[in-house]
């Protein structure tokens, strides 16, 4: 079933202009800009508010064949979650929260697939550079980061979830025009506060969508192989986490402490440990310690 795209119709009583800082989104014009001959985008869907953009993607490509290019917009998630089902919260239209649905096929490996939320961080990175003149950067696995008053805060995140038969439905949140009152935890940041030169978010989702597309399209025409197709090095450039110390909080409660050294080319992170090793991270949390 498509979702109803509540911001071009009647809403609840509260205007949906109440805000004059936040207008919604022009689902039309974005669908306009998105939806052609020839596009990876075959349906964009805008609706006022759900629980979870990643959810609900993920239910329609279990009911059946859903085609790959699927996107669907929120105005507003209550129950937006990130990596280890931790919650995302934010006002309504205050950012970008997203889902697409990707099918990589038989010409990508699937070992190759842990790629898609690190091309989905240098899509975000490069649209939200350009259309919103912000400076950011990539923490790894899944974060983006800008910088507010000297300090490196989180304004977004990536959630990769398998869907359906070879399917992968990759979920976007990035705070947009959240003000200090607004942050949910003091390490947040937002667009705005990191003093974007625009905080309209139609040219920010045209710009991500596109950027997503364009490095999507060069990842699986070279099968997977981010060396190949420039997207290795692309990420590096724009990771921060990169020449750091950090401590790498492991699946079963371990943890391990080096300085990221590189990114390889299954898209681990890779640690060179004070043991005089190097150790890759598959998957784990990641706390920046110092610089190396």
């Amino acid at each position: 079933m498509t979702p109803r795209d509540d911001s071009e119709s009647s809403g609840p009583r509260r205007s949906r202009w109440s805000d004059l800082e936040r207008p919604p989104l022009n689902a039309a014009a974005v669908r306009r800009a998105l939806v052609r001959e020839g596009s990876l985008w075959r349906e964009v869907d805008v609706v006022q508010r759900t629980g979870s953009t990643n959810s609900d993607l993920v239910a329609r490509a279990a009911e059946g064949e859903l085609q790959e290019g699927v996107v669907l917009v929120a105005e507003e998630q209550t129950a937006a979650r990130g990596r280890l089902d931790r919650q995302w919260v934010a006002p309504a239209r205050s950012g970008l929260f997203f889902s697409v649905l990707l099918r990589p096929g038989d010409g990508v490996p699937m070992e190759r697939w842990g790629w898609l939320p690190l091309l989905t961080g240098v899509a975000v990175a490069t649209g939200l550079a350009r259309a919103g003149g912000v400076d950011t950067a990539l923490k790894w696995p899944n974060d983006v980061l800008v910088t507010v008053g000297g300090e490196e805060r989180k304004a977004g995140g990536i959630l990769a979830e398998a869907a359906g038969d070879g399917g992968v439905v990759v979920g976007v949140g990035v705070n947009v025009s959240l003000r200090a009152d607004e942050l949910p935890v003091p390490t947040a940041g937002s667009l705005a506060l990191a003093g974007a030169v625009s905080t309209d978010r139609d040219p920010l989702l045209r710009a991500v969508l596109r950027g997503l597309e364009d490095w999507y399209g060069r990842w699986r025409a070279a099968g997977g192989d981010a060396g190949a197709c420039g997207l290795q090095e692309a990420y590096a450039a724009g990771c921060a986490t990169l020449g750091r110390v950090v401590r790498a909080e492991l699946p079963g409660g371990r943890s391990l402490v080096g300085e990221a050294v590189a990114v390889d080319g299954d898209g681990r992170l890779i640690l060179a440990t004070e043991a005089g090793v190097q150790e890759p991270v598959g998957a784990g949390d990641i706390v920046h310690l110092r610089a190396a």
